[in-house]
């Protein structure tokens, strides 16, 4: 049989897991990478791959193999390939480009070059082009580029193997399944499985380690209940073959027993074990599995013998959620030295410190990514030699505010105050930002913002993760110094001071919402009044870097027709109305932004039918918008920098996917209209293409207001117009 080569994608920290099963499963060659296993093997061995690997992201198939060192090049290269060997007729298509290429200088653009390549390579076969589609293709093509260096490959599993297919639509898992198995065969789960050992995730949420310790003890491939995978539609797919391997793993689960490991999972919140049980039914191990509402104080083990305790803690996004997730972790620590000894235990933490609180040595730490997020995963042995005082997390202590770091510190804040102070008055801003990490040993963001209704000043205190070369000690110090001369310095009181962790945020979180307290002040900015929350979610409902964006928009939107597109709380279509626009609509995926977007509009006296609240996926929208030829004199388009919604169609990479939003808001725009385009992304690159299709400026350095000048890269803003 013909011998492809093939790479796995993993998430990092899981190629040696991968590559140990690839082998299992007939891989040759086999060869790690930071994030990937490149191997050979034959399509059966593709096949199993992406049936049976627990820890896959993907399986690319390579088809060609060229040099590149133009973009001419990369586009001849890849309409050179013979395409009707792998699209069948009416096939629908997908494109990828990753990596780097000396005149391809983002993934947008180098996606779009592959897409033209294969679609006028077929035009030219068939004398009709095949349908390009965000989701669940007929064939998926992937482009690398390694420098000049290109391979071409189809993804056989068209989407990411992480989904099993058995998640359904409630809770949102905090946990991928893929690395979920990943911690479980790390903590030597398929050898304790097979000697009898209990399972038990005291805080199982929706139950996707359950879940996975389940498929993984019944000997379950986990791509036995998907539905879609990307070899499919291929034509080169052998259906036969994948068939008998299918057939085959069917068998092999219903040859084992569910009464030989006893597994459970326990968490307080009955509506998620109600999904825990329903994910489990889906995934074929609802014989295998237990789950109970229970407080993690009353967890147990289920009999005599030993077991796996394996769980992943919540890890605090606020000062708040942080003393809950050390409460949590102490507890969980309680309840291990107290009821599991002998016992394995494995947790995986987002929040390294927060391991201290266990009070259990751990014989092993791995580094393991879910997501953007960089975790530890802490394996332990519950024995009396394990066992160590539990740690603390330093709390405020006003006798730090005489330390000389302290005394630093509020000196610079005050003479921040004295700086901007004179500003904000003469400017009329009430709300700014006093500090951004003006010195590095103290990493903090502080904004000021004053109540338009009692006046009284309240402090956002974001405290930027630390690096790993930075001992958790001298964190905690300097966050104590910190919270100890805040309220000396700036006269605001400790309970109006309100401290969260900012961590690396690539999947989205910057919408989620983290609290329930449901506590709104009102504040004013260039004459007009916004809602704000400092609890509940990852950023209050204010942009404070878009003030001059935002203020250009009032101005730019008399009399016209004005599109707000990813309208968060509506903050630019408040602007847009007291500038004298016609009408506006606001599009946004998240119901609850809108009846914020709403409020803030009542607010200002525009809360009528001129001012159109749109609850879509902006990407559908778009299509639609054109279909029906709406027009928009000034549009303002400010998409996040990541999404993945599970209501959002596909996933949004602002990277990657702005060249095609950009073009299809200029669609919308009425003769002589304004498109304003905005992004956060840290090291965001435009799309060369979009400076030669459209007359485009750059007002970056125009937009960024005086507060964040320490921060001059904050975000990326354009106005574009037509030709």
């Amino acid at each position: 049989m013909s011998l492809y080569s093939l790479l796995a994608t993993v998430p990092p920290g899981l190629a040696d897991l991968a590559a140990i099963e690839l082998t299992e499963l007939g891989a040759q060659s086999v060869r790690e990478r930071t994030a990937a296993v490149a191997f050979s093997g034959t399509l059966e061995t593709a096949y199993r791959a992406c049936l049976e690997s627990r820890v896959a992201n993907r399986i690319l198939l390579e088809i060609a193999r060229f040099d590149a060192p133009s973009t001419d090049a990369f586009y001849l290269g890849a309409r050179a390939v013979p395409w009707q060997e792998h699209l069948p007729e009416g096939a629908s298509l997908a494109c990828e480009f990753t990596g780097r290429h000396p005149t391809i200088d983002n993934s947008h653009f180098g996606t779009l070059k592959l897409k033209d390549a294969i679609v006028d390579a077929v035009r030219t076969l068939r004398g009709s082009r095949p349908d390009v589609v965000r989701d669940r293709p007929s064939v998926r093509v992937h482009a690398h580029a390694h420098g000049t260096a290109v391979s071409l490959y189809i993804d056989l599993a068209g989407e990411s193997l992480h989904r099993r297919g058995y998640r359904g639509e409630g809770l949102a898992a905090p946990l991928k399944e893929n690395v979920a198995a990943g911690i479980l065969l790390r903590s030597q789960w398929p050898k304790l499985a097979a000697e009898g050992a209990q399972f038990l995730d005291p805080l199982c949420g929706s139950g996707t380690l359950v879940i996975e310790a389940a498929l993984i003890a019944a000997g379950r491939a986990p791509g036995l209940e998907r539905d879609y995978f990307g070899f499919l539609g291929w034509r080169g797919h052998d259906a036969a073959l994948w068939q008998r391997l299918h057939a085959e793993a069917r068998r092999r689960c219903r040859a084992a027993s569910p009464d030989a490991v006893p597994l459970r999972g326990r968490d307080r919140d009955p509506a998620a074990v109600r999904a825990a049980v329903a994910n489990a039914e889906r995934a074929g191990v609802g014989d295998w599995v237990r789950f109970e509402v229970g407080a993690l104080e009353g967890a147990r083990p289920s009999g005599p013998g030993g077991g796996l305790l394996c769980t992943n803690p919540p890890y605090g996004a606020r000062l708040e959620d942080l003393e809950a997730a050390r409460a949590t972790h102490r507890q969980l620590g309680v309840t291990l030295r107290e009821f599991f000894q002998g016992w394995h235990a494995v947790v995986l933490t987002g929040a390294p410190q927060l391991g201290m609180e266990l009070g259990i040595r751990a014989a092993r730490t791995h580094t393991v990514w879910n997501g953007g997020i960089e975790c530890r995963l802490l394996r332990m042995r519950i024995e009396p030699d394990s066992l160590r005082e539990p740690g603390t997390l330093a709390r405020p202590d006003n006798r730090l505010a005489e330390a000389p770091g302290a005394r630093m510190f509020a000196n610079r804040l005050l003479k921040n105050l004295k700086r901007l102070r004179s500003w904000a008055e003469r400017e009329s801003v009430s709300c700014y930002r006093l500090y951004d990490a003006d010195m590095p040993e103290y990493a903090f963001a502080i904004d000021r913002y004053v109540s338009a209704e009692g006046g009284e000043t309240w402090l956002y205190v974001q405290e930027y993760a630390a690096p790993r070369t930075i001992e958790e000690e001298a964190v905690r110090r300097r966050r104590a110094e910190v919270l100890a001369a805040l309220p000396g310095a700036t006269g605001v009181p400790r309970e109006r001071i309100k401290l969260r962790t900012r961590r690396r945020i690539h999947r989205g979180e910057q919408y989620a919402k983290v609290g329930g307290a449901g506590e709104f002040h009102v504040v004013s900015e260039g004459g007009l009044k916004f809602r704000v929350n400092f609890t509940d979610y990852l950023d209050t409902g204010l942009f404070l870097d878009h003030r001059l964006t935002r203020e250009r928009l009032r101005r730019a939107a008399r009399d016209a027709r004005f599109l707000n597109l990813f309208a968060y709380t509506g903050t630019g279509t408040v602007y847009a109305a007291a500038g004298g626009a016609r009408s506006s609509t606001s599009v946004d995926l998240s119901n609850t932004y809108l009846e914020w977007a709403q409020r803030n509009l009542a607010l200002n006296g525009f809360a009528d039918r001129r001012h159109e609240l749109v609850q879509a996926d902006c990407f559908k929208w778009l299509e639609a918008a054109q279909r029906a030829a709406a027009r928009y004199e000034l549009i303002f388009l400010d998409p996040p920098t990541f999404s993945n919604s599970k209501r959002m169609q596909g996933v949004l990479d602002v990277q990657r996917d702005h060249g095609a939003l950009i073009d299809s808001c200029m669609a919308l725009l009425a003769p002589g209209g304004m498109l304003v385009f905005s992004t956060n992304a840290q090291r965001f690159r435009l799309d060369p293409e979009l400076e030669r299709r459209y007359a485009l400026v750059d007002i970056s350095a125009a937009t960024v207001p005086p507060d964040f000048e320490r921060n001059p890269h904050i975000h990326r803003c354009f106005e574009l117009r037509a030709r």
